[in-house]
């Protein structure tokens, strides 16, 4: 198997607020592959420059990043420049990905449901437009930093008095703040893998964290959250699902793999679209792997998988020659 994928390298770390994550991830995709026989070399990116990455000559890369400078098309562009085939999503998936506004205005282009939002100037915007965006979309709302992942930057507003510190919390880290419908349900995710026609839905993952808080202590580190894969639903809503992550994947022009999360509205078992990860975790606690069990699929196999659709988006013209 070494010799079907050559000098392989696994990006991580990075500079994004999802380092600590990444680094995990990172460690998880070396050891599995390293495993399998493939000649695997951890590489960290928020440590070590292009230049340094471009020396090392990696036949492929496993991009195990999370968040900017690693999942938003910035590193896929050098990677197409270096001629390094790289696995998930090119550039300009990877950039809308990572923009929740982009993703939904693109979702509910395609007829696809996702909540209500508004966006909002992180610099320029007053109390009296929050309160007006909280009255317009009802409480409790959601504030999100769109640029951001695993659960950073994100506040649930109960009462009318928390939307200005929450809004102040999120617009730390970022220029814009997505004010977002809050769906009363039971939280679902849906991890994809292939592209196009080719693209496949695995088990979905229902998510029961402690009182409904998903953070990001409950998702990386905490054992009280609750996994149950596959879902408990009734094979046609499974189907349902499963066949809207398909669509909002391919909408986006994710390639790959991936992962969408989706809120089911409790009222009426209609299933919300919320996000979608061009470049998942892949930790002790992450869920493309447990739904990938749940379908048989290993851990190791998983990245070997992962790893052997690694490719490049753009080709350069064959009648091109340096002068």
């Amino acid at each position: 198997m070494s010799k079907e994928f050559g000098k392989v390298g696994v990006l991580y770390g990075g500079r994004s607020a999802e380092r600590e994550v990444s680094l995990m991830s990172g460690a998880g995709v070396l050891q599995a592959l390293q495993s399998k026989g493939i000649d695997a070399h951890g590489f960290d990116t928020g440590l070590r420059s292009i230049a340094e990455l471009a020396a090392e000559k990696f036949d492929r890369v496993f991009i195990a990043l999370h968040g900017r400078y690693g999942e938003d098309g910035t590193l896929q562009g050098a990677l197409e420049q270096l001629g390094i085939p790289y696995t998930g999503s090119g550039v300009m998936a990877s950039a809308i990905a990572m923009d929740k506004v982009m993703t939904k205005r693109i979702w509910l282009s395609n007829g696809l449901p996702t909540p209500g939002f508004r966006v909002f100037d992180s610099q320029s915007t007053s109390a009296a437009d929050l309160q007006l965006a909280a009255d317009e979309l009802g409480l409790p709302l959601m504030l999100k930093a769109p640029h951001e992942g695993s659960t950073i930057g994100i506040k649930k507003v109960n009462s009318g008095v928390e939307v200005t510190p929450a809004f102040a919390y999120c617009a730390k880290y970022d220029e814009v703040v997505l004010a977002e419908e809050f769906i009363t349900g039971r939280e679902l995710t849906v991890p994809v893998l292939g592209r196009g026609r080719n693209a496949r839905a695995l088990p979905i993952v229902e998510i029961r964290a402690p009182q409904g808080n998903y953070d990001y202590q409950n998702k990386y580190f905490s054992d009280d959250t609750q996994y149950l894969c596959p879902a408990p639903l009734d094979a046609e809503l499974t189907q349902k699902i499963q066949a809207i992550a398909v669509r909002a994947f391919n909408a986006v022009g994710c390639a790959g793999w991936g992962r969408v999360d989706f809120m089911l509205r409790a009222t009426d078992n209609e299933p919300f679209l919320l996000e979608l990860n061009s470049s998942p975790g892949m930790t002790g606690h992450s869920l493309v792997p447990m739904s990938a069990k749940a379908s048989g699929i290993s851990y190791e196999d998983l990245c070997a998988e992962i790893l052997r659709s690694a490719a490049l988006e753009l080709h350069a013209s064959q009648d091109w020659k340096a002068e």
